[in-house]
């Protein structure tokens, strides 16, 4: 490569490590090209797979201010980086990767922490960010039932006390 093309490609990696929410690096060695472009539909919006030199990748990121990625920049490399829904982006390379088992995992990055194959693979495992926001729109609509219900009972539950004090004293003859 001559050294234009490596400030070129230093300079996009650098672009992508700054503006993704997320990098996962990852070995495809073994993968045809055709399996490459499968993976890369699969990931749709949620993340752009590219591949890139070690050497390149360790100078974008440390430009770009991204550590802890050193250990995992040795042999063939690619990185996925995500800039949508970062549980969906890890569920689409989990599942490639179980289907063809020559992708693995390296590690990766998410919000300037470092994460470990295994912490991705966990992270493939929540639930989307919809499907948590809607069960917490639920529970805050049930809790603000409940609240309602209650406020509302306080002054049913006067009134028929009040009712129930008159009854007694009309008995008792007051």
């Amino acid at each position: 490569m001559a050294r234009a093309d490596k400030a070129t490609v230093v300079a996009e990696l650098t672009d992508h490590f700054s503006s993704s929410s997320a990098a996962v690096l990852t070995e495809y060695r073994g993968l045809t090209v055709a399996q490459l472009q499968e993976l890369r539909s699969t990931l749709g919006g949620h993340a752009k797979f590219a591949v890139a030199k070690n050497t390149l990748a360790k100078i974008a990121a440390k430009n770009a201010g991204v550590a802890g990625l050193d250990d995992l920049l040795k042999g063939p490399t690619a990185i996925a980086f995500v800039k949508g829904d970062v549980v969906e982006a890890a569920k689409g390379l989990r599942d490639f990767a179980k289907a063809n088992p020559l992708l693995v995992i390296k590690g990766g990055v998410v919000d300037g922490k470092p994460m470990t194959p295994a912490e991705i693979t966990k992270l493939a495992d929540l639930e989307s960010r919809e499907v948590l926001l809607a069960k917490l729109a639920g529970a805050m609509k049930a809790k603000m039932a409940q609240a309602a219900a209650t406020f509302n009972a306080l002054p049913t539950n006067m009134a028929r006390l009040a009712e129930a004090l008159r009854a007694k004293r009309e008995e008792a003859g007051e």
